[in-house]
């Protein structure tokens, strides 16, 4: 009977939003915003410009793709931003592919990197000296990086296709493997792992891990797949059944719990992709989306206790308008209309439309694709790792996605990247073109990452393409556009905060709204600060943030283009 019912409620709200829908398409207005008219000033246009060849590395995302076609080899080139030596700069971190059908890293062009910020855009590749090579895995996929332990030094969480491994930051340069004997090591044969996201899901002060995990597979079961009878081909993704997601309770000690059972997560079978993690309906508990490939999408909402509910059909978030799976990829979840509400977005492949979903009030989402112009701009792009960011400053969040086929057909096989600008927050325009040749390199880009590299207040990206180097492209900036970022510390709350709410009040009484989530896109893991940026205005009336613990804290009359640290009262 509850499933009966369920199925009508759905059925209404997926009438409910075709008819808001055709609403706002035949001319009906958005809830009014506050004024803005100092905003309207057009800036200077920016443009990205990649780095990376300032610096000597030889670490490129190897799929190992040499004509024969194995399944996983699409996703490669997982990315994390991290301050592993606490430096003050802002380091990165790869994984890479292995050698098939060996599942080896039988070399070092397989292996992950590390790249030390040294300062004036260049890096120093250290990964043998901090332990980080994974020569002992196989084929890598996601990075998920946070203070697992609250001892102030990132650790990083690699997902593969074999053993998924927990590295423990000693503090000293170094890595350590504390997989064995953590709980996280009791991972079936054969699990592909692709994404991973910590976050505290009981306010308990430990961050908890969720993995997102896709079917099994080895090289030997691998099936082969051809087109028109000749041509290898990646073989469609309902070859392979789907699994659940994994849990993983923090007990503390470097231990762990699987409580993919317990909590409810065992019950949803699905292929996963990318991971957001948000209290969506401001009940002050930390919810789990995950983007799933040709399943239906799942929206985990905590009841409290331990225990989740699978409500993707409930909320709206299941299925495209037109009740269709599609190829779910990278997701992101941040409130783009600042209503205080955090919407979702995800990317799926050419032809299917980039989702974008409008949260309306914690009850459900509106499916906002066609009237935001979302569905015409992504129409011929395969997206795979996504972000809101707000890349001019100007206080409305933005769309980026990296983009490529899946396969190596022409035509539309390699892509460039997209970024569709916010307009107030209602519609959205492809600003892709002016954003210079970095921006547009073709090639099959994979994983990406958002940070604040040279510290000058505007949002850099990092960028993984198969068999290529990666792209750190660098923000132009200087628009005159005002900005702050907040960097938070948690004392009873974990200490990265990672689930803290913050909302910036500015001068002009423009409301701007954040939470700490670095789990972004696809394999990915954003730097961790909050960014904000404040258009034309140069001071800021409030910043209120709530932790985790529930306590909420509030700085009066702060002054913008300035980074924020504030550490949680005791």
């Amino acid at each position: 009977m509850e499933v009966r019912l369920r199925s009508l409620v759905a059925i209404f709200l997926s009438v409910l939003f075709v008819s808001l829908s055709a609403a706002r398409m035949s001319g009906a207005g958005p809830t009014s915003k506050s004024d803005t008219s100092d905003l309207e000033v057009k800036p200077t246009q920016l443009s990205f410009k990649d780095i990376a060849g300032l610096s000597k590395f030889v670490y490129r995302s190897n799929n190992d793709y040499r004509g024969r076609k194995y399944f996983p080899q699409p996703m490669c080139g997982g990315i994390a931003v991290l301050d592993f030596d606490r430096d003050g700069r802002l380091d990165l971190f790869f994984t890479n592919g292995a050698r098939l059908p060996e599942l080896k890293k039988v070399d070092s062009s397989f292996h992950n990197c590390l790249l030390r910020n040294a300062g004036q855009g260049k890096f120093e590749d250290v990964t043998e000296k901090a332990g980080l090579s994974g020569v002992d895995l196989d084929f890598g996929f996601g990075v998920a990086a946070a203070d697992y332990d609250n001892d102030g030094f990132t650790d990083l969480f690699v997902c593969n296709a074999g053993r998924n491994a927990l590295y423990r930051n000693q503090g000293d340069g170094r890595f350590v493997d504390l997989t064995a004997g953590s709980g996280l090591d009791r991972k079936p044969a054969d699990l592909l792992s692709v994404c991973a996201a910590w976050l505290d899901y009981d306010a308990d002060g430990l961050l908890d891990l969720i993995v997102s995990q896709y079917t099994f597979w080895n090289p030997k079961t691998d099936v082969r797949c051809v087109r028109d009878g000749k041509d290898d081909s990646y073989c469609h993704p309902r070859t392979y059944r789907a699994v659940p997601h994994n849990l993983y309770h923090n007990l503390g000690n470097g231990k762990f719990e699987d409580v993919t059972e317990a909590s409810g997560f065992s019950k949803a079978l699905g292929k996963g992709m990318g991971i957001s993690i948000a209290d969506f309906n401001r009940d002050g508990r930390m919810d789990i989306f995950v983007a799933n490939d040709t399943e239906r999408n799942f929206f985990y909402l905590n009841k409290g206790a331990g225990k989740f509910e699978e409500e993707g059909l409930l909320f709206g978030v299941a299925y495209n308008d037109q009740g269709i799976t599609v190829s779910g990829m990278g997701c992101d979840s941040a409130d783009y209309n600042n209503d205080g509400w955090v919407d979702i977005f995800y990317n799926n492949l050419q032809t299917q439309i980039f989702a974008l979903f409008k949260n309306q009030e914690g009850g459900f989402f509106e499916y906002v694709s066609p009237v935001s112009g979302v569905e015409r701009l992504s129409r011929r792009f395969s997206g795979w790792s996504n972000g809101f960011i707000d890349y001019n400053n100007d206080g409305w969040k933005d769309i980026y996605s990296s983009n490529g086929d899946v396969d190596y057909f022409p035509p539309n096989a390699e892509q460039h990247d997209t970024l569709f600008e916010s307009q107030n927050g209602e519609k959205f325009v492809d600003a892709s073109d002016g954003l210079g040749p970095d921006f547009l390199r073709m090639g099959f880009q994979r994983g990406s990452a958002f940070l604040d590299l040279n510290e000058d207040g505007f949002l850099d990206i990092v960028v993984t393409s198969l068999n290529q180097s990666p792209r750190i492209m660098l923000s132009s900036g200087g628009n005159g556009n005002h900005w702050l970022r907040v960097q938070l510390t948690g004392k009873k709350s974990n200490r990265d905060a990672i689930g803290a709410e913050v909302k910036v009040t500015t001068g002009a009484g423009r409301a701007l709204y954040g939470h700490v989530n670095p789990s972004v896109g696809f394999m990915s893991s954003s730097e961790k600060t909050l960014h904000f940026g404040l258009a034309r205005e140069t001071a800021v009336k409030s910043v209120e943030i709530r932790w985790p613990s529930g306590k909420i804290q509030q700085l009066t009359n702060v002054p913008a283009d300035k980074v924020l640290k504030v550490e949680e009262a005791q």
